[in-house]
């Protein structure tokens, strides 16, 4: 993970805020946690201000985008968290399971570090294919998609947790992949899909072909006509899911 984001993460903070409905999902399931540990924590998104936060991240370029203000954090990957057992109230992750080398060790040390619960922020790969852009202009991000993540069964069985669904509003802060579904012409600016890793790790090279089809539907209105039972939602069921665990409670 510190190397694709050293490579790919350099813009990352530009477009990736913490949007606030889905940070009030977040922090309402950590409960009455006061110590929490956000791994993966690239440049901060989404840690509580109201609690003893430790944030993990082990790509330098993610760490130097950190605001002043926000958590310490230390140099450390998931699978491999330098804390002892128990030592957070809650352990958190936002939006990076896919990106750690061995997904399973990292949920284990998300549960092995935490007392009470876990919190993760992550999507169901059964939705590939919902969100417009791979499926009408970059079909070999469907595949893509599909092969980075766990399912969603198994994700939960690694952590133990109930699902809750997140939707994902129109006029979202936070410019994850599927944040821009009313908002397509978002997709041709360079800076938003530097802070998409699925998008930057191909390349405009790569991806100009697809570029240039959404230019010319969105110029002659081919887009709107298409998509129009879009332009009246406020929010859209995209796959992404917030994972509590362990539930029940361990003893």
């Amino acid at each position: 993970m510190a190397a694709h984001y050293d490579a790919i993460g350099r813009t990352y903070a530009a477009t990736r805020a913490t949007d606030p409905r889905i940070a009030a999902r977040i922090w309402a399931a950590l409960g009455d946690a006061c110590t929490v540990v956000n791994v993966g924590a690239g440049s901060g998104n989404y840690e509580p201000p109201d609690r003893d936060v430790t944030a993990v991240e082990p790509s330098a370029v993610m760490r130097a985008q950190r605001t002043p203000g926000t958590a310490p954090v230390v140099d450390a990957t998931a699978e491999a968290l330098p804390f002892a057992d128990d030592a957070f109230d809650a352990a958190m992750a936002v939006l990076t399971l896919h990106h750690w080398g061995d997904w399973r060790a990292g949920c284990a040390e998300l549960r092995r570090v935490a007392r009470d619960r876990v919190v993760v922020f992550s999507w169901d790969p059964a939705y590939v294919g919902a969100h417009w852009l791979g499926p009408d202009y970059f079909p070999g991000l469907v595949e893509m998609q599909d092969a980075e993540f766990p399912t969603l069964a198994d994700q939960v069985a690694a952590l133990g947790a109930r699902v809750e669904v997140v939707a994902v509003p129109w006029d979202c802060a936070d410019g994850f992949f599927s944040a821009f579904w009313r908002r397509p012409e978002a997709y041709l600016d360079p800076a938003v899909r530097a802070g998409i890793s699925t998008l930057a790790k191909l390349g405009d090279d790569v991806l100009e072909p697809g570029l240039e089809r959404l230019r010319a539907d969105l110029a002659d209105g081919i887009w709107a006509r298409r998509h129009a039972n879009l332009l009246e939602r406020e929010v859209l069921d995209l796959g992404y899911r917030l994972l509590v665990g362990p539930y029940p409670p361990s003893p």
